[in-house]
């Protein structure tokens, strides 16, 4: 009754670049990147980021490292609070790394925040629900943004989202890449998706 989810995958993602990790529905691939990010319990085998052996850390010190590692997921709505305000959903992780911000320098830096990904500053006093899927996508991404990563983990982002907003979001990302020196582990199915953001895939079945 054992799942081997991730079996004997062994990967290096290097700095500013996109790996893609493929394979259809079920094969381990969410699991093998929430695993990476310690959101979920490895059982076996080894984490290294920028040199350090993730395992080996405190719960303080991996509370550290938490900053520097990201994930937007497949559903935005779902990986958002419905009764928050997208201000505070977005100065979330900005308020536990600075909690003495002010409040106006903080709305300063989530405005720049929506900028940053297509939206502008009359999204701050609104609801999750008031925006479309790609519009709420551009809000997770600024959410992942807000703590300045250097890995993002992108589950799948774009599978439920329509081609032409797809593409949208792919440019985004690039884009982001290229100014901010992000590194991706860009999860998917789709393979059209991988030759057009991907600098190297990895398979998993």
């Amino acid at each position: 009754d054992h799942v081997k989810a991730g079996d004997d995958v062994s990967c290096t993602l290097l700095v500013g670049k996109t790996l893609a990790l493929v394979g259809e529905s079920g094969c381990g691939k969410t699991s093998l990147g929430k695993g990476l990010l310690n959101l979920i319990p490895s059982t076996a085998g080894q984490v290294e980021f920028a040199g350090v052996d993730l395992a080996s850390l405190s719960q303080e010190e991996l509370r550290a490292q938490r900053s520097a590692m990201q994930i937007v997921f497949q559903d935005p709505f779902a990986a958002m609070n419905p009764r928050m305000l997208i201000l505070d959903i977005i100065a979330e992780g900005i308020r536990t790394l600075q909690p003495d911000i002010d409040t106006q320098e903080c709305i300063t830096t989530v405005s720049a925040l929506l900028k940053q990904v297509g939206l502008d500053e009359t999204a701050l006093y609104r609801y999750p629900h008031e925006f479309s899927g790609g519009q709420k996508q551009r809000i997770c991404i600024a959410r992942a943004l807000a703590v300045k990563p250097r890995l993002i983990v992108c589950d799948e982002p774009t599978s439920e989202l329509d081609l032409s907003v797809q593409k949208q979001i792919i440019e985004l990302l690039k884009h982001l890449q290229k100014t901010e020196n992000i590194s991706y582990l860009f999860i998917t199915h789709d393979l059209a998706v991988v030759a057009e953001i991907a600098d190297g895939h990895l398979e998993m079945t």
